[in-house]
């Protein structure tokens, strides 16, 4: 089965960046459009960010636009999201799969990785 491992979170201030990574396993990575998702405490998993298979094409989520930005490396099988301007609200579990919206279901769920925004 796919195997996706999340790195990169930590605690950070507001107006701090951090560089998520996600390394994918046992699939064709190439062949998948790729998605950043968070969940909040009590709150549902979300999609902040897509991308497209080839990298071409990229859409955010209102709330994150502007400040993070996906991209991948195919030949490493491995997907990242830039977050910049942290907020307070950022704060979540951050995990990587395919595009739930363009699959209509997702691969197994990853550990995640915890990103903290406090001063």
């Amino acid at each position: 089965q796919v195997q996706l491992v999340e790195s990169g979170g930590g605690l950070v201030q507001p107006g701090g960046s951090l560089r998520l990574s996600c390394a994918v396993s046992r699939t064709i990575f190439s062949n998948y459009g790729m998605g950043w998702y968070r969940q909040a405490p009590g709150k549902e998993r979300e999609l902040v960010a897509g991308i497209s298979s080839a990298g071409g094409t990229t859409t955010y989520a209102d709330s994150v636009k502007g400040r993070f930005t996906i991209s991948r490396d195919n030949a490493k099988n491995m997907v990242y999201l830039q977050m910049n301007s942290l907020k307070p609200e950022d704060t979540a579990v951050y995990y990587c799969n395919r595009n739930l919206r363009v699959y209509g279901s997702a691969w197994g769920w990853g550990q995640g990785t915890q990103v903290t925004v406090s001063s």
